[in-house]
């Protein structure tokens, strides 16, 4: 067997997607998609990858995870004195892509950022396990620490803190994010690289126009 990496390919042939399958509206079409992608037990089927790009137009990437969709929009948690979080400040495009690769399908969503309002944002953070909870306030996200310990040092000064607190309050540095789709790009890969690629784009009435795109 080779171990070559050129070498390594697959064929794809599970299923197909056609114009006639799809929805009129991209989110109904996304929960379609998402709701098969659980009910098949994908590992991680909520993880999207979200790129960013920075104040000096330099991309970044990271895996974080879907917490729900709220009015047609992409909800997702972090810390907002993060590095996500500063660059999402310097410019809200963002693109978001997903990848079950045992249904052989992709989604990417192209489209910009808000805040989660502070009350829902609180509602999702109080729901987490209190040592989450605990771990959000301790954790300087993307600062240099000296080690796991120092973090284990500052989660355990914020449980002493707290430790009158039956409910925690949401940290000031920490929320959520709303994703506005512009587009939205599913793709069921298909014998030959002949992958089926459907877009959905919103108009500027407000509709959904889908076109099938090259693979």
């Amino acid at each position: 067997m080779s171990n070559k990496l050129e070498d390594i390919r697959k064929q794809y042939q599970l299923a197909s997607f056609s114009e006639s399958d799809c929805k009129s509206d991209a989110i109904v079409q996304f929960e379609e998609w998402i709701g098969q992608a659980i009910s098949a037990e994908v590992r991680e089927a909520t993880a999207m990858l979200l790129a960013t790009v920075d104040s000096d137009h330099k991309p970044h990437a990271r895996v974080v995870l879907l917490k729900g969709i709220k009015e047609g929009k992409f909800v997702f948690y972090t810390n907002y004195q993060s590095d996500k979080g500063q660059q999402l400040l310097a410019n809200p495009a963002v693109a978001l892509t997903f990848f079950w690769p045992q249904l052989e399908r992709q989604i990417r969503i192209e489209g910009s950022v808000t805040k989660l309002d502070a009350e829902s944002s609180a509602q999702y953070f109080q729901s987490r396990p209190r040592e989450s909870q605990l771990s959000a306030w301790a954790s300087p996200q993307s600062n240099v620490v000296s080690s796991q310990e120092e973090l284990a040092a500052k989660r355990e000064a914020k449980r002493e803190e707290f430790t009158q607190e039956e409910v925690l309050p949401l940290p000031p540095f920490w929320g959520g994010y709303l994703v506005t789709p512009q587009s939205i790009e599913f793709w069921q890969g298909r014998p030959n690289r002949l992958h089926d690629r459907i877009k959905y784009s919103m108009s500027d009435t407000g509709d959904w126009k889908i076109h099938r795109l090259a693979p």
